[in-house]
């Protein structure tokens, strides 16, 4: 495992992380046991960073890593988001005593002191123009609730509002091989301006995993079928944006990147892996062979250049155009 610094925190965290939306809902059914025994086995194979979310399950995401990093809290680092638990629009919500309530609440669950990197969860832009949270953040880091703070973004132009007009550590933000957008102006800066990246929806939720059909259908209580046309939230967190037969297709035009890399998970996580400019990438899992599978990325071969160059003309002229949502 390569541990990396997170920008400009003194936080060295783990290249391949976890996300933990999965285990705490809206991915169908969730299994206690299996979530806790594949934290445990990421801690094994040396993950020390782990990202989860207030609305994550209703905090059960939450309670999940409380139950598993306990005793382990000053080597496993722990980052949350909020304010999708109440209206993203409303600037109350973004308020001194909504944010310490949601604060106070994720500590609570978490059964720590401090959350080490606290993030907005993808406001909108005129809530990051305002800036009034950005005090309330830096109130909560001066007191200790926190150490750092980021924010998760969905479009270029809100990350490099972040970049330029705030003193957010890190981005969150969807990267993959369908959503390349971010390499070509927001990485750059992030780097310039020592501003860490977690690459988040790695795998276009499932897509890239190259498992599906066209036929395979999903859970009702799962946000692949709930939200395939953004019907709940941003569409670009389901299937990176793309319609989903859209994909299944182009998904199987890149079955040649698990030609000596064992199979399209570790491929396309691989792929990530080569932007410096990404600190951590963060799929999700819900069971130990999902966690091996995805740290397998690893060990997996790297891309040659030209490899880079087909993936990246790739993008351009066979799947911006079909992207929905703001990006």
């Amino acid at each position: 495992m390569n541990y990396k610094q997170l920008g400009n925190t003194d936080l060295k965290i783990s290249e391949l992380s976890f996300g933990t939306w999965a285990i705490g809902g809206s991915w169908g059914k969730v299994n206690d046991t299996e979530a806790l025994k594949g934290l445990q086995r990421a801690m094994d194979l040396g993950v020390n960073f782990f990202d989860t979310a207030d609305v994550y399950g209703d905090g059960h995401a939450e309670e999940l890593l409380a139950k598993a990093t306990k005793g382990k809290e000053s080597e496993i680092h722990i980052a949350s988001k909020f304010c999708r638990a109440g209206d993203i629009h409303d600037p109350n919500n973004y308020s001194e005593e909504r944010v310490r309530a949601y604060c106070e609440s994720s500590l609570k669950r978490l059964n720590r002191e401090t959350i080490d990197l606290y993030q907005i969860h993808c406001p909108p832009l005129e809530i990051l123009q305002d800036g009034s949270v950005f005090d309330v953040l830096e109130k909560l880091k001066a007191e200790g609730k926190i150490r750092y703070y980021g924010v998760s973004v969905e479009t270029v132009d809100e990350g490099l509002y972040c970049i330029e007009n705030t003193n957010a550590s890190s981005l969150q933000v969807i990267f993959n091989i369908f959503r390349q957008k971010p390499m070509e102006e927001l990485f750059p800066q992030a780097v310039k301006n020592g501003i860490g990246i977690l690459a988040r929806v790695p795998l276009a939720s499932g897509l890239l995993t190259g498992k599906f059909s066209k036929d395979t259908t999903f859970e009702e209580d799962d946000h692949r079928r709930f939200n395939q046309d953004g019907e709940a939230f941003n569409v670009g967190e389901t299937f990176a944006g793309l319609e989903f037969k859209k994909g299944v297709e182009l998904s199987k035009q890149l079955e040649w990147i698990a030609k000596g890399r064992e199979n399209m998970t570790k491929a396309a996580l691989k792929w990530i892996l080569e932007h410096e400019a990404v600190t951590s990438v963060i799929p999700g899992f819900r069971n130990v062979k999902q966690v091996e599978d995805n740290l397998g990325a690893l060990e997996v071969k790297d891309y040659t250049q030209e490899e880079m160059e087909q993936l990246k003309t790739f993008y351009h002229d066979n799947v911006k155009d079909y992207i929905r949502g703001v990006y």
